[in-house]
């Protein structure tokens, strides 16, 4: 099937969103813009961190991202993939005893500074200035005497490299205490103590919160717990599906024990039917995919727990299956796959989607003549990572799914200085100037307008209103071919103007 250029209202639309930290902002600004627009969504699909604009979505919350006090616009985004607590202090420990050990030679380096500066004073004859020279003599006495910091510093060393493997074994007890009570844990006492170097908890835990939220009310009470919470998501989605501004759902998640993708889907009755019917000569299917609308439909917040969760640099998340399901009540480890857009796609289209709006953070690759200074902190360089590689994975999965779908749009911003964890903002070389997280929402918002509300559903308009009854299908009409230079060379009488001419009215 050749993918068509026109926006088709009464095709069954996806609203797909992939990406990796700050491209949540991204997505938060292109959602208002379909909201705005009036843009017919029947399903919205996100993994990574396009799993929270789509729970947000699909229950029409989707202001409580991009308003002026939503959660994309709040300075508590800027902890967000964050150190674990444990490696900042055994950091800050280790800082204090390099310092420590740093100490003698600081002291050593201002009392030779004195010296030298009475030495140069007394050559050029000026009076007392043996004192200093002789000042700096007796600080260095008294400063490395036996009870001074000879004794000193040695106590201060032990005292930061104890704190340094207190904070180690507490981290990776932590752990430990943690893993065991779900599932055993095996490794090396090294990699015990260190761990996974940055925290998803803090991001988690605003998200949720943000949904929840909304969905409580007017009513009070704290966030349920993590089954009560997605039980109750369950049942506001789908009591209100079909109605304006509720969509149908669907989340890509990896499982690391399984080695598997799951998906996520809260379906209408007949998508649904045929969404777990796809595939019927695969046996791995129901190994593949998660019905929120039974018995699994507490596990909503799994995943979103396990899509804001990154391979190797967090902790994956632990979820229990239940008793009933293919797994039989085991646990398993769950996290976000970067380059799962083509997978994303093909559920999409299981479910089904007949046209696509694609929503990536990321711009296209880029050319030649486009390099810029490399990320030397740890964060940068592991956004860098990420970026290339969901870069990559975008482009082959539009190239390969596309033909699925009667339309693919995508919306994606030509330039995005913004790493996946520069929270803060960062440096733009291009515009030398810092850009925030702020300007990626509004940059978002105008994006979708540009690239998708006033080049597609717009130009689609006029072709819209002249299409054939329901049942018929719209022929396309083809345009006259333009005749060549040289046909209209040797055509042209001289009184008329050829296209391009200052007199032609064109």
């Amino acid at each position: 099937m050749e993918p068509a250029s026109r926006y088709i209202p009464r095709l069954r639309t996806a609203l797909v969103l992939t990406g990796t930290g700050t491209a949540g902002a991204y997505h938060a600004g292109v959602l208002r813009a379909l909201q705005e627009a009036g843009v017919k969504i029947d399903l919205v699909a996100g993994r990574g961190v396009g799993v929270v604009a789509a729970m947000f979505g699909a229950v029409d919350g989707g202001a409580r991202l991009w308003d002026s006090g939503g959660l994309w616009r709040s300075t508590r985004v800027r902890r967000f993939y964050g150190w674990r607590a444990t490696l900042r202090a055994a950091l800050v420990m280790l800082g204090g005893a390099v310092a420590a050990v740093l100490v003698p030679f600081a002291v050593l380096g201002v009392v030779l500074l004195v010296f030298a500066g009475g030495f140069l004073l007394e050559a050029v004859g000026l009076p007392d200035a043996s004192a200093a020279a002789s000042t700096a003599t007796r600080w260095l006495q008294a400063m490395f005497a036996p009870g001074a910091l000879p004794t000193h510093v040695p106590r201060l060393v032990f005292v930061f490299l104890l704190g340094l493997l207190v904070a180690l074994a507490a981290g990776a007890a932590a752990s430990d205490i943690q893993s065991h009570a779900r599932r055993r844990a095996s490794g090396a006492l090294w990699w015990r103590l260190i761990g996974a170097p940055l925290d998803a908890s803090q991001v988690i835990a605003w998200f949720s919160g943000g949904l929840w939220h909304i969905m409580r009310g007017a009513a009070r009470g704290g966030k349920p717990s993590p089954g009560d919470f997605g039980e109750r998501y369950v049942e506001m989605l789908a009591g209100n599906l079909g109605q304006p501004g509720f969509r149908e759902l669907l989340l890509l998640a990896h499982d690391l024990d399984a080695r598997r993708d799951i998906a996520f889907a809260l379906l209408a009755d007949a998508p649904r039917r045929a969404y777990l019917r796809a595939r019927p000569d695969d046996d791995a299917r129901p190994f593949e995919t998660v019905d929120l609308t039974r018995s699994e439909r507490r596990r909503v917040f799994d995943a979103l727990a396990a899509t804001l969760r990154l391979a190797v640099a967090t902790e994956p998340h632990f979820m229990p299956f239940s008793p009933d399901s293919v797994w039989r009540g085991e646990t398993h480890r769950l996290c976000d796959r970067p380059d799962a857009a083509g997978r994303l796609l093909e559920e999409v289209a299981n479910a089904g989607a007949e046209q696509v709006i694609l929503v990536s953070a990321l711009p296209p690759a880029p050319g030649p003549h486009a390099l810029g200074a490399g990320r030397r902190d740890v964060r940068g360089r592991l956004g860098e990572q990420l970026a290339a590689i969901e870069t990559a994975a975008l482009r082959d999965a539009v190239t390969s799914q596309a033909g699925r779908f009667a339309a693919l749009f995508e919306i994606r911003p030509r330039h995005n200085p913004l790493g996946p964890f520069d929270f803060a903002g960062c440096y733009d070389e291009r515009s030398d100037r810092r850009q925030t997280l702020a300007e990626l929402v509004d940059r978002g918002y105008e994006d979708a307008f540009r690239q998708f509300v006033d080049a597609v559903v717009a130009a689609s308009g006029d072709w819209m209103s002249q299409a054939p009854p329901a049942g018929r299908t719209p022929r396309r009409r083809t345009p006259a071919p333009r005749p060549s230079i040289s046909e209209q060379l040797a055509a042209h009488d001289g009184r008329t103007p050829l296209p391009g001419d200052p007199a032609d009215p064109a």
